[in-house]
């Protein structure tokens, strides 16, 4: 195996692989990088047995010689880094078990890894699932935020995506808080999807389609793997399983009260304050009568607080979040204005835009100690 290739399309497409190898010191070859030339294409893949990702890449005229070669990963992506401009040629050399990169005035020899423990990675089926590149892109950022990162509880690290007719929901918790957005397709989904995706899975995704210029992703299933397609990478995962939990039964059915915020002054201050919230200390949102005073204190350190107008009514009411959590939903909400729906200080709070409930931040309250 044989080919010239641009040093720009080589670190790219690395850097996209190397993102689903293994970290740990467990099998070898799941911390490499295969790289196969087959009928005249070139590509990329790699696994950590619960996610891979297989991607084509272009290369600089006619590919000598077929097969497969397996390599470090993450010191083959490094060095792709390091080349620079220009353009590098790479040779498989059997006789000496390496992979020689011949890159301007560089020279570098890799030693291969066996491929016998290198699995085989899922192929896409025939039924498919078309989904909108923008509706996926502007989804998964706003939901994979609240999904949890312990491993405690696995269902809790997916997200839950849901899609019939022409319509989308995804749904994500860490017990803590709970986003829920809901996105039109352009087209009807012709099978109902119902699967519990690794939120890390449907970041990596994300970037494939930020890098991508595709506008229709193809997603198909069998009993444990979700594929999804974006011009001709594929990207497969494991789905989680276990009951996720009913997210419509968490919302409160009515709440006391709907206060209209600013959103770019509320995250600005938010973020200024949060800076005295620390050591686990909670952001305090106290209302009054025409006012929302933001305040936060560690008391080795000191406090902060700042005021803005609001259109409150009634008795006061001071309520505590975790100022990261509650940072996130005001950095979600599109539009001018947040929606903050309150019924009392021990109860969930909901942010919102004010038009509109395609998107939902649900987060819990942490009790003040006065």
């Amino acid at each position: 195996m044989k080919f010239s290739i641009k040093n720009q399309e080589l670190s790219s497409k690395l850097a996209l692989v190397a993102r689903t190898i293994a970290t740990g010191g467990g099998t070898p070859a799941l911390g490499g990088i295969m790289l196969t030339a087959e009928d005249g294409r070139l590509s990329f893949s790699s696994t950590n047995g619960n996610l891979s990702l297989k991607v084509p890449v272009h290369v600089e005229g006619a590919i000598e010689g077929e097969g497969k070669v397996l390599l470090p990963g993450r010191l083959f992506s490094d060095i792709s880094r390091l080349l620079g401009s220009g353009e590098s040629t790479l040779e498989y050399r059997q006789s000496e078990r390496d992979v020689a990169i011949n890159s301007g005035s560089s020279n570098f020899h890799i030693r291969t890894l066996s491929t016998d423990d290198f699995p085989p990675l899922p192929e896409p089926g025939q039924e498919t699932i078309s989904l909108g590149r923008e509706a996926l892109l502007s989804t998964i950022d706003l939901v994979a935020r609240a999904a949890s990162r312990d491993d405690m509880r696995p269902v809790l690290t997916s997200v839950q995506v849901l899609a019939s007719g022409n319509s989308m929901t995804m749904v994500a918790t860490d017990s803590y808080r709970l986003a829920v957005k809901e996105t039109p397709l352009k087209d009807p989904v012709a099978t109902d999807l119902d699967r519990n995706i690794p939120a890390q899975a449907l970041k990596e995704l994300s970037r494939l389609l930020a890098a991508s210029e595709t506008e229709s992703i193809k997603l198909t299933m069998t009993d444990r793997v979700t594929l999804f397609v974006v011009d001709g990478a594929v990207l497969s995962t494991t789905t989680v399983e276990g009951q996720f939990p009913n997210y419509q039964q968490l919302f409160p059915e009515t709440y006391e009260h709907d206060i209209r915020l600013p959103r770019v002054e509320l995250l600005e201050s938010v973020k200024r304050v949060s800076q005295m919230a620390q050591k686990n200390r909670p952001l305090k949102i106290s209302m009054s009568p025409g006012e929302i005073t933001i305040s936060a204190d560690t008391p080795e350190l000191g406090d902060a607080e700042e005021k803005l107008p609001a259109n409150f009514e009634g008795e006061e009411l001071s309520i505590g979040f975790n100022h990261e959590f509650f940072r996130d939903g005001i950095e979600a909400i599109q539009g001018d204005e947040v929606l903050l729906r309150l019924i009392s200080p021990l109860r969930p709070g909901l942010l919102m835009p004010v038009e509109g409930d395609d998107y939902r931040y649900l987060v819990m309250p942490i009790r003040l100690n006065e």
